[in-house]
């Protein structure tokens, strides 16, 4: 159980940090209830869990790969942030869309979004890599099971977090002016657009 809660503050603090999968799961639990938010955040916690995997079950050589592609899939990344940032700033903040009902390709689309951004993203198999290896928590040496506990423990601290961010903003969803969604989804598309821009940046640079 130990390890189990090392891995979930290990999910926990790597989530916490507010970049694009953030300001998403924001605007979308603004817009569209904390059902929406709760599912972009579940879509993240799983790409966690799946470097955690790889990094907890000493999957070298499949790190080795993945690293090998970073600028195309930071590219690949970068491109579909931009894409995110122009259709949310785009998104308009009616009153019928915030009660519009929720459908299940909807949420499906929410949790693929953010399962693709952040697997593409190479700073997240790096920074598992770097944490796993410096704790002394990869599997050389160590029983699977043991690193199956680990990478739980990360999904759950992850998942965690994007829940406690959905609950706190979904509180906030009713007391905002149609007014300030359209700031909202303005600002987001700006931020989340810049990170992409930035991401292109760094790959065509690199």
């Amino acid at each position: 159980m130990l390890l189990w809660f090392k891995g979930m503050l290990i999910g926990f603090a790597i989530a916490a940090p507010v970049g694009p999968i953030g300001l998403l799961c924001i605007q979308r639990t603004l817009m569209r209830g904390r059902w929406s938010g709760v599912l972009s955040g579940l879509g993240a916690a799983s790409a966690d869990a799946l470097y955690g995997c790889i990094a907890g079950f000493g999957l070298a050589s499949l790190a080795g790969g993945l690293l090998a592609w970073r600028t195309e899939l930071q590219i690949v990344g970068g491109l579909f942030l931009l894409y995110l940032g122009w259709r949310t700033g785009q998104t308009p903040p009616a009153a019928e869309q915030a009660q519009a009902p929720l459908t299940r390709a909807g949420l499906a689309g929410d949790y693929l979004s953010t399962l693709a951004l952040t697997a593409t993203n190479p700073v997240t198999i790096l920074a598992f890599l770097g944490i796993f290896t410096g704790l002394g928590l990869a599997a050389e040496g160590r029983d699977f099971a043991a690193a199956g506990l680990l990478v739980l423990g990360v999904f759950a601290g992850s998942l965690l977090w994007w829940l406690l961010l959905a609950g706190g903003v979904g509180w906030l969803r009713g007391r905002l002016t149609l007014g300030a969604l359209r700031w909202v989804n303005w600002a987001s598309g700006g931020l989340i657009a810049s990170f992409g821009g930035w991401a292109l940046l760094t790959a065509l640079r690199g």
